[in-house]
């Protein structure tokens, strides 16, 4: 698979672009810290904080917890699952309240 193709991938389950090309860059390259990450990818920091916060919100990157920390991807299969499950969640989430949301839609239309 490209990395196009992996990004597009990533992006269809939830990431912005530009969290998929972070995950995909501590994904191939391993543990990384902070500094590393923004001036390979060319973002600010403020800009690559925001990303790494919801990265782990979404539980497929972690932070070591020492002064300087590095930031580790889970292995592409692990995230895929994950990422994955979130979706299904979602969805299901969705179909059952699809009736309420319905009935909203229909008092609003009227």
């Amino acid at each position: 698979m490209s990395l196009e193709r992996v990004l597009k991938a990533l992006m269809n389950l939830g990431l912005s672009q530009k969290e998929a090309e972070v995950y995909v860059y501590l994904a191939t390259k391993g543990p990384q810290k902070a500094a590393n990450i923004a001036e390979t990818l060319k973002l600010t920091r403020p800009q690559l904080q925001s990303i790494l916060k919801n990265l782990q919100k979404k539980k497929i990157v972690k932070a070591t917890f020492e002064y300087s920390a590095q930031f580790s991807a889970l292995p592409f299969e692990t995230a895929l699952d994950l990422l994955t499950e979130t979706k299904r969640k979602e969805t299901r989430h969705i179909e059952e309240n699809k009736q309420e949301i319905l009935s909203h839609w229909r008092s609003i239309s009227n």
